[in-house]
């Protein structure tokens, strides 16, 4: 019986596999079955890995901040800012106040809304 082309318990379990080994001797390796510079080729995958967690971040982030900006989480802090730079003298309403009156506006007088 012939020496097998693969050594390992296969794949998923962090085995090496050796190609080409000579004489059911796995440290001999063939120049194919090497790595080219000597260097793991873990780092190059663990950088492609944060480069996508990186992006999927970066993403993410911006889908909230965009999800945000349609349910109008910044409004109140938009109001304070203008308050202070136009009216500097008109008390600031706290923002559970803001919300109390920005709903009651809304229901007082329906614009552009279906319902």
């Amino acid at each position: 019986m012939g020496c097998p082309d693969r050594i390992g318990a296969g794949p998923g379990t962090g085995r090496r596999t050796y190609q080409g080994h000579d004489g059911g001797n796995p440290s001999t390796l063939t120049a194919a079955a090497q790595p080219n510079d000597g260097r793991s080729p873990r780092p190059a995958v663990i950088r492609r890995l944060r480069l996508a967690a990186s992006a999927c971040a970066t993403r993410g982030r911006a889908f909230v901040s965009w999800f945000n900006a349609v349910l109008g989480g910044q409004d109140y802090q938009r109001y304070v800012d203008h308050l202070q730079r136009n009216h500097p003298g008109c008390e600031i309403p706290s923002e559970r106040e803001y919300w109390r009156r920005r709903h009651a506006d809304a229901d007082s007088n329906p614009q552009n809304r279906c319902c």
